[in-house]
């Protein structure tokens, strides 16, 4: 009676609806932290259902100790061959016929279930796990294994455990994004989902670097035939082809701005500057994206900061809001110097200097305070100052990569005409030049480019959005053969 009692409150407070908050989209997906609950004898089959269901990770214990002998883990540990992929029967199947006929997958299955099921507390006749499932999941989850007679509660998350990370999936676009962040790390669970901006930023300095109208195309070329499944042995890749295309239309544009077409052919004017002719103007538009990048990166570093601790987090924080005011206050003064308009330089200096001191403040909140902590924030404050200089400089690579890709184009194209006009005789070869000098290029910038826009958003861009890693959310999930199992 008290298990359906509960089974009959959890559904009931399951079933009211959740108004989407406006964040919803760049935020992970709502974790709920639930119990599963059943009688002893419904467990089993009350776990084949969550396994099935694939949405409920379950809390591991890691000092459980092996099985006893006989158990269908050290059953599968001694047999031979390969073992395939973990299956679970819906029924309780023999071990022993399982082992003779050679059935790893079904053992597997039954040694994952058994390591679930040292982990449950029993009181009684009744059992129970704890686990995490997505919030929207939970009605339909209950639902499933109340058929077996078991039920899901739900539970207050515990007090400084966060709750495991699961980004949405909004789109072929978000998808193909989605490997650029996790290369980095999980995002913890109360932070933003950088993926989709991130992956806009990445394509738009790729193609800065890359600026190239052909060899653009060429890329954007690649990803449309990666979305029509071409190469058949690149199949593989099909998922990252809006990541590919993207960069690959982002070095067209550029290459447009640049006047580039497989090199400085005169096929496309130069609508905003020649590379080669203007690299200074090049470089102050590199540092120019990269202040706008970074003051982006505090505005999500900010965020972040207060959904995790708080509006004190936010604002003293060196990712947050004093680092925000500190980078404000030194871009002022240093375009007022350069200006020349010293009572703007002043007013830089003191918008500086009020970052500087909230963010000494939490600095120094986090030391153990006395004379060691003054000395040791202010080493940290010295190094925030450092390193924001260069995090702006850093991104003059854009600049310089650009001015290396051009370079390369203009070479090869030299090259080229100068064979050109020697006659029909050398024109194979500057077909030659032409083809290979390209693909040549081609392949070493898009190599340089890539890991470059990678090394700026991670040690640029991520450092400040993020402080800690996320956990990523691990549902069990095994398929569950309802046949009978042959003894």
């Amino acid at each position: 009676m008290v298990l359906a009692d509960a089974a009959r409150g959890a559904r009931r407070r399951l079933a009211r609806p959740v108004a989407p908050g406006r964040m919803q989209a760049v935020i992970p997906v709502r974790m709920q932290r639930v119990a599963i609950v059943a009688p002893r004898e419904a467990l089993r089959e009350t776990l084949v259902r969550i396994a099935e269901a694939g949405c409920v990770e379950i809390d591991r214990i890691d000092d459980v100790g092996p099985g006893e002998p006989g158990s269908a883990a050290r059953r599968l540990r001694r047999a031979p061959g390969e073992q395939e992929g973990a299956v679970l029967s819906a029924r309780p199947p023999d071990l022993d016929a399982l082992e003779r006929a050679g059935r790893t997958d079904l053992l597997a299955g039954e040694a994952q279930l058994e390591e679930r099921l040292a982990g449950t507390v029993r009181r009684g006749a009744v059992a129970a796990l704890a686990g995490w499932c997505p919030a929207a999941e939970v009605p339909a989850t209950a639902e499933r294994i109340a058929g077996a007679g078991g039920a899901l509660v739900p539970l207050r998350t515990p007090r400084g455990i966060d709750p495991p990370t699961l980004l949405r999936s909004t789109g072929a676009v978000h998808r193909s994004f989605t490997p650029l962040v996790r290369t980095y790390g999980t995002v913890p669970y109360a932070d933003l989902d950088p993926t989709l901006p991130a992956g806009i930023v990445y394509v738009a300095m790729f193609g800065v670097m890359f600026g190239d109208a052909g060899h653009g195309a060429l890329l954007l070329l690649a990803g449309l035939l990666l979305r029509l499944g071409r190469p058949r042995r690149m199949t593989w890749l099909h998922p990252l082809w809006p990541f590919v295309a993207g960069a690959g239309l982002a070095a067209t544009l550029a290459g447009i701005a640049y006047g580039e077409f497989f090199g400085p052919t005169g096929v496309l004017p130069v609508l905003w500057l020649n590379p080669l002719e203007e690299p200074v103007r090049l470089l102050a538009g590199a540092v120019g994206l990269g202040a706008v990048l970074l003051a982006l990166a505090y505005g999500a570093g900010t965020v972040n900061r207060w959904r995790e601790n708080g509006a004190a987090s936010a604002l003293y924080a060196a990712s947050g809001i004093a680092g925000a005011v500190l980078f404000l206050g030194l871009g002022v003064t240093v375009g007022a110097v350069v200006l020349g308009r010293t009572g703007f330089a002043l007013a830089g200096a003191a918008i500086a200097l009020t970052g500087l001191v909230l963010a000494g403040a939490g600095l120094y909140g986090a030391t153990a305070g006395g004379p060691g902590g003054v000395a040791q924030t202010g080493v940290q404050l010295y190094d925030v100052v450092v390193r924001l200089g260069s995090n702006v400089l850093s991104f003059t690579r854009l600049a310089a990569f650009g001015l290396t890709h051009a370079a390369l184009g203009s070479i090869v194209w030299d090259g080229t005409t100068g064979l050109a006009r020697m006659g029909a005789v050398a024109l194979p070869a500057a077909v030659a030049v032409f083809v290979l000098g390209n693909a040549l290029a081609f392949a070493l910038e898009a190599l340089i480019a890539g890991v470059q826009a990678l090394r700026l958003e991670f040690y640029e861009l991520f450092s400040r959005v993020f402080e800690s890693q996320g956990r990523p959310f691990r549902p069990w999930h095994l398929p569950v053969q309802h046949t009978e199992v042959a003894q």
